[in-house]
């Protein structure tokens, strides 16, 4: 198992461990238990459902009393800050994809996969601190690493989806909304791929893939924003 110490742990969350074992937990992936049948500890998988709960509910409240902004508006805030790809982000900043346990198998996935890994660490982390420390050490951790990254979605506008984004786009240059349409799907039921195209009329303009329709959506409408050329 990695060499994660109490010491580590403390400087990472900010606050005095009292239970290393549930730190270690959190940075155990599923995965890593089917070729470690002895270890002593659960997967991830509770802590990354309690933590998400307490980072939701510290990022709305943090809106609710900081953003004077519509409930719309503040629901796409939040979720910007709590997506998959920001909290994976945010995971490597930190720095906690050296402690994680994971299976062989797991530890070559990339892209998006090892996105959703590192977004449920972060998610975990949280939950053991809560669990640790409680209510206020949690809140702290999460203004500090995650809050903090608000002022730089706002401004950026990131916090609009690419799909709002390019319908704005397209419909001040164009006055018409851009459509999507499946051009393949391949994979078994289980782990499919969507290639998904963006259009104007008849005219495509971005294409991208997912594992579903709506993220192939998603990246054929970045495709589209990259390029340009509507």
């Amino acid at each position: 198992m990695p060499g994660i110490t109490k010491e580590q742990i403390e400087a990472l969350v900010g606050h005095q461990v009292n239970d290393l074992d549930i730190y270690l937990s959190a940075f155990t992936h599923r995965s890593y238990l089917n070729e470690n049948r002895a270890f002593h500890l659960p997967h991830n998988e509770r802590l990354e459902f309690l933590g998400d709960a307490v980072l939701e509910l510290v990022a709305t409240e943090y809106l609710y009393r900081n953003y004077p902004h519509s409930e719309g508006e503040l629901t796409n805030f939040r979720s910007a800050l709590v997506n998959y790809k920001k909290l994976s982000e945010i995971a490597g900043r930190l720095g906690l994809e050296k402690f994680l346990q994971m299976s062989r198998g797991e530890a070559k996935d990339t892209g998006r996969a090892r996105q959703v890994i590192l977004a449920n660490v972060i998610e975990a982390l949280i939950g053991a601190l809560y669990l640790d420390a409680g209510y206020e050490p949690a809140a702290k951790f999460i203004e500090k690493e995650v809050l903090i990254e608000l002022k730089d979605i706002i401004e950026h506008g990131s916090y609009l989806d690419p799909k709002s984004k390019l319908q704005e786009l397209v419909q001040e240059k164009k006055g018409i909304t851009p459509t999507y349409g499946v051009v393949s799907e391949s994979g078994p039921d289980h782990d499919k791929v969507f290639v998904v195209a963006a259009f104007i009329n008849t005219e495509e303009i971005g294409r991208g893939s997912g594992p579903s329709k709506q993220e192939g959506e998603i990246a054929a409408a970045e495709d589209a924003l990259q390029k340009g050329n509507f």
